[in-house]
């Protein structure tokens, strides 16, 4: 690998003490994040692109902690899976337990904040992450029209100003929601190794185009 290769922080989103969300059958969103991002590392590092693992040992609990560990990449990017309001869950049986799901919100979110000093190239890889995640198949999700202001709704981008993660970091940053693991369909195939492997070379094509332009 080139000692120039563009380098890409990937973040694990939550850790061992803060899992986040419980997917409809209670599996951690921790757990999700760091599959999805193991597999997100080997595409990036197969496209001769330098990676900076963070948080794959689910040690940093503050969220201060998460943009440091990025000082210095050209790209950051934030490995998450969503859930839902507490309104839109309904009650379900699993293995003789009590859990609830949601029916009316699933699919893949990526966003950016315009606090970052490099929108615009944060913009252009999430642009270009979205779009090539719906040509492999994957579909965006309307539901965050509810807040956040569209950066580019048809590939499923857009603006979240107050995540820390994404305004306080100095590099070009996106955060991306996988799939909403409280869909009690979408959270099977999100726990499929073969489905993460396909999302992690679209958004890994994605980003070795973004930062080609970039250094360009």
């Amino acid at each position: 690998m080139a000692a120039h290769a563009a380098v890409v922080s990937v973040d694990v989103g939550h850790g061992l003490q803060d899992s986040g969300a419980l997917s409809a059958r209670g599996r951690a969103e921790f757990d999700f994040n760091r599959d999805l991002a193991v597999h997100l590392a080997k595409a990036l590092r197969s496209r001769e692109l330098r990676v900076r693992e963070v948080n794959f040992d689910g040690q940093i609990s503050s969220l201060t902690q998460r943009p440091l560990a990025g000082l210095g990449s050209d790209l950051f990017v934030s490995v998450h899976h969503d859930s839902i309001d507490p309104e839109f869950l309904l009650p379900w049986t699993w293995r003789g337990r009590t859990a609830t799901h949601t029916v009316v919100k699933r699919g893949f979110g990526l966003f950016v904040s315009s606090r970052n000093p490099d929108l615009a190239t944060s913009l252009r890889c999430a642009v270009l992450m979205g779009r090539l995640l719906r040509r492999a198949g994957f579909v965006p999700t309307p539901w965050h029209a509810r807040k956040h202001k569209a950066a580019d709704a048809d590939n499923g981008v857009w603006y979240y100003d107050t995540l820390l993660v994404l305004g306080s970091t100095t590099v070009p940053a996106v955060l991306l929601e996988a799939g909403v693991i409280r869909h009690r369909d979408e959270e099977l195939q999100l726990k499929n190794p073969t489905r993460q492997a396909r999302m992690a070379d679209a958004l890994a094509s994605a980003t070795a185009a973004c930062l080609s332009v970039s250094s360009r």
